[in-house]
């Protein structure tokens, strides 16, 4: 049974456990929001509180967080980071690829952007992100955004999409969520989105 809720209805225990060790455990979803140089110098622990900040974990009346715990049974299982997209600054920096060719204002926090997806280790290949794609909508319409975007990223030509690659999510993952493309800004990105 799939059961999804926003994080700051649940223990950060348990978004700790969908982020594990790995890389998402090191990048606390905290890459997409500092940008890569306050990132690489900030240590995985003030990243750690940062994500605990921006959830408003375990404070279920917070009128604000910053993402959806999605658990099969009772174990947590996936993570998508989903908020407006102005919090997301590593999408605004020297190399904006989500920016190139489109003139609208970057700034508007009634665009929400599903920034990130994590599914924990033991529960991969069960069709997961498709499920986390549809709560990010869910949540970013709830919550009343005017739009949802995705900047997923497509395999080059040959290879495929790697795992860390994938946090942000492939094309098919947002098109099943109702998302359509609207820019190509780059060979492997494309910028998808969604009316509310």
């Amino acid at each position: 049974m799939l059961t999804a809720r926003p994080a700051n209805e649940v223990p950060f225990e348990d978004l700790q456990t969908v982020l594990g060790t790995s890389q998402a455990g090191r990048c606390q979803c905290q890459r997409q929001v500092l940008g890569d140089r306050d990132w690489w110098f900030m240590p995985v622990e003030e990243r750690r509180l940062r994500l605990a900040e921006l959830t408003c974990a375990g404070d279920p009346d917070s009128p604000t967080t910053s993402g959806v715990v999605l658990y099969v049974d009772d174990d947590p299982a996936g993570w998508v980071a989903v908020g407006p997209r102005p919090t997301y600054r590593r999408y605004y920096g020297r190399s904006p690829v989500a920016w190139r060719g489109r003139h609208e204002d970057r700034d508007d926090d009634g665009v929400w952007l599903a920034a990130c997806f994590v599914v924990r280790a033991g529960f991969r290949g069960q069709g997961l992100m498709y499920e986390l794609a549809r709560c990010a909508v869910d949540m970013a319409r709830a919550r009343g955004a005017r739009a949802l975007e995705g900047y997923p990223i497509v395999a080059a030509d040959g290879g495929e999409v790697i795992w860390d690659e994938a946090s942000v999510g492939v094309p098919q993952v947002f098109a099943a969520a109702g998302l359509s493309e609207v820019a190509a800004p780059t060979s492997r990105r494309r910028v998808m989105r969604i009316e509310l």
